[in-house]
């Protein structure tokens, strides 16, 4: 299961029902909004984890951070923490927010959803994204777990390459194309 498929499934439901209605849109437009996002986040963690000390800052801040929370919490979506921390996680998956804001218009084109509202939707999905992966990596949880990138690499690998070729890009393409046809 790659991190869209994580985020879309009906066990995340409750998150996805919050983002909808901190943003005012409707289920199918909070889906078409992840949809469109994810890949720019996917592109951004796979850049960064694959060097050794970037997959080290991704392992550091699971074990430090309180990420499992975005997932079981779903409540935690619509704090200004939240948006806090997601803004950290963009500003280190994608050095500026130039890079947010060119996301933010793209999808927008494609989804039909003001920009504005991905602008301001992009770092709750960044903080959600780090909660899937923390309860994928952690088994959940806010817990000090001993992670490393012998053990926990895969896990991360697998869920931005969902079909295991060693490439995300692939796998970027297809969730952009399964995006534009819903």
């Amino acid at each position: 299961m790659n991190i869209l498929d994580m985020l879309l499934s009906n066990e995340n439901k409750p998150a996805l029902d919050e983002i909808s209605r901190n943003f005012g849109l409707n289920e199918e437009q909070t889906r078409n909004a992840v949809e469109g996002l994810i890949p720019a986040l996917s592109r951004g963690m796979q850049k960064n984890t694959g060097s050794e000390a970037g997959m080290d800052d991704l392992l550091d801040a699971l074990r430090t951070g309180k990420h499992g929370q975005y997932m079981e919490q779903p409540n935690t979506l619509s704090r200004p923490e939240t948006v806090e921390d997601g803004n950290g996680i963009l500003g280190h998956l994608f050095g500026n927010k130039q890079v947010s804001r060119d996301v933010a218009a793209k999808v927008s084109k494609q989804s039909g959803i003001s920009s504005a509202i991905l602008k301001k939707m992009l770092p709750v999905v960044a903080s959600l994204v780090m909660g899937a992966i923390s309860k994928k990596v952690m088994g959940g949880g806010n817990s000090r777990t001993q992670v490393n990138r012998g053990n926990s690499g895969g896990i991360i690998g697998m869920l931005l390459d969902s079909d295991k070729d060693g490439s995300i890009w692939d796998d970027v393409l297809g969730m952009a194309a399964k995006g534009l046809l819903r």
